[in-house]
């Protein structure tokens, strides 16, 4: 329980929660230790977890016709499987350790236990999934934006 609380202070999740919430939500986590290569969750999977990087790296990772592509690197501190965990759609990529590897687990099943008797606390968390989702979306508006300039300013050839 301890590891599970000194890692869920270290994340974004807690940043508006009381220590009692905090003490609440710990006992729903857990540490998943993953060696380098470890299929955390295979692309294409229904999963409703949520992941929180504690050590180590997380790549997100496509297979296609011309190889394995590495769409994202996330660290520590870093969701992954925000959206997922949200609404159940199956993986766009699979998430894949890059090196000795642990994260923090929070099924939805779990949390959705805490929507009766905790809401303020299940407020707090997803405020804090909406933000990390947020943060991925202003990204991917940057790098479109980059892309495009690149492609139609500089007569950039692909």
């Amino acid at each position: 329980m301890t590891a599970s609380i000194d890692a869920l202070r270290a994340s974004p999740l807690v940043s508006e929660l009381t220590s009692g919430e905090l003490d609440t939500l710990a006992t729903l986590v857990h540490v998943r230790v993953l060696a380098d290569g470890e299929v955390l969750v295979p692309e294409g999977a229904t999963e409703s977890k949520l992941y929180v990087v504690i050590k180590g790296r997380v790549d997100v990772v496509r297979q296609s016709e011309h190889g394995r592509h590495v769409l994202q690197a996330l660290g520590t501190g870093d969701l992954v499987g925000e959206l997922s965990f949200m609404d159940d759609a199956p993986r766009y990529a699979a998430l894949v350790a890059s090196g000795p590897t642990e994260v923090l687990a929070l099924d939805r099943v779990d949390f959705e236990t805490l929507i009766e008797r905790s809401p303020r606390l299940v407020y707090k968390v997803m405020r804090a999934i909406m933000r990390a989702a947020r943060n991925i979306q202003r990204r991917l508006s940057l790098q479109m934006r980059d892309m495009e300039n690149y492609l139609y300013r500089t007569g950039g050839k692909y």
